[in-house]
């Protein structure tokens, strides 16, 4: 049986330094760090993420705004409230909720972020110092997700990684992340042939494809530490793509959904807002 990776107890320590951080900008007299985030329309996944950030906000004493926009907002709306929170000097990250709808062009709008202000990683900018192996704003869900493997204790060198799902967002950084620590990477998608097989090879499995409860046992090789990024509403649930109870029979570790990747990403997030208060505001 499987060993339950939490999220929020790994991401503990973090949010300790974090509070002890901000505490201390307050005591010199200066305001706490801010971030803004964006929803446009009405996806259950998003929205679940917003109240997590809003949540662990007030617990460390942070600033939070909160902008939710009908989903018929245009680009140039959009844009305009983008363009104000790049020049609001008391915002210090601004966090934008995908996906968006359909009419709106996601790479342009991201790229309209402020890169110091793209704590999420989104930006053209950021995102190329990333794949160059630059310092920058690193997209924080696959942070997260090799943040829990790590805490297995697992070496993760030499191990064969797939990651099911291919977005800028999740899938193309977290195999990223797994190269950049010696794994050897399988990237997998809708167009995979024999998938369930090619999974089956996998040391550690990551999943990003929001088809909730898609991955079973038979997807799963014996050992393996399985890490669930999906979140889908199923039933006003917020639900994974793993199927826990069959998986968690065969992985050696699992993150469940919630309280697995997506409560270590809240707090990546906000550890990436204060990088980006120090530079504004010291």
């Amino acid at each position: 049986m499987g060993y339950i990776i939490d999220g929020k107890e790994v991401a503990k320590e973090e949010r300790i330094k974090l509070k002890t951080f901000i505490e201390g900008t307050i005591k010199d007299g200066k305001r706490p760090p801010c971030l803004a985030t964006i929803l446009v329309g009405d996806d259950g996944g998003s929205k679940y993420y917003m109240k997590n950030q809003g949540n662990l906000c007030k617990d460390l004493g942070m600033n939070y705004e909160t902008h939710v926009l009908p989903t018929n907002t245009s680009e140039s709306e959009l844009l305009e409230l983008i363009n104000m929170l790049n020049e609001d000097k008391d915002v210090d990250g601004i966090m934008l909720q995908v996906p968006l709808p359909p009419h709106i062009d996601e790479k342009k709008i991201t790229s309209k972020i402020s890169a110091d202000k793209d704590v999420d990683g989104l930006t053209d900018i950021n995102l190329g110092k990333f794949y160059k192996g630059e310092s920058c704003f690193v997209p924080c869900t696959p942070q997260s997700a090799i943040a829990l493997i790590k805490s297995t204790g697992a070496i993760l060198q030499g191990k064969i990684a797939v990651v099911i799902g291919r977005s800028n967002i999740v899938g193309k950084p977290v195999a990223q992340l797994l190269l950049n620590e010696n794994c050897t990477v399988i990237m997998c998608h809708s167009k995979t042939k024999g998938l369930s097989e090619m999974c089956k090879a996998a040391d550690i499995l990551v999943s990003a494809i929001g088809r909730p409860r898609y991955i079973n046992s038979d997807f799963v090789k014996e050992g393996a530490i399985v890490i669930d990024v999906g979140t889908t509403m199923v039933e006003g649930k917020v639900t994974g793509d793993v199927d826990f109870e069959s998986v968690k029979a065969v992985a050696s570790y699992i993150t469940p959904v919630p309280g697995g990747v997506g409560s270590m990403t809240t707090t990546i997030l906000l550890k990436n807002t204060c990088e980006a208060y120090k530079k504004n505001v010291y």
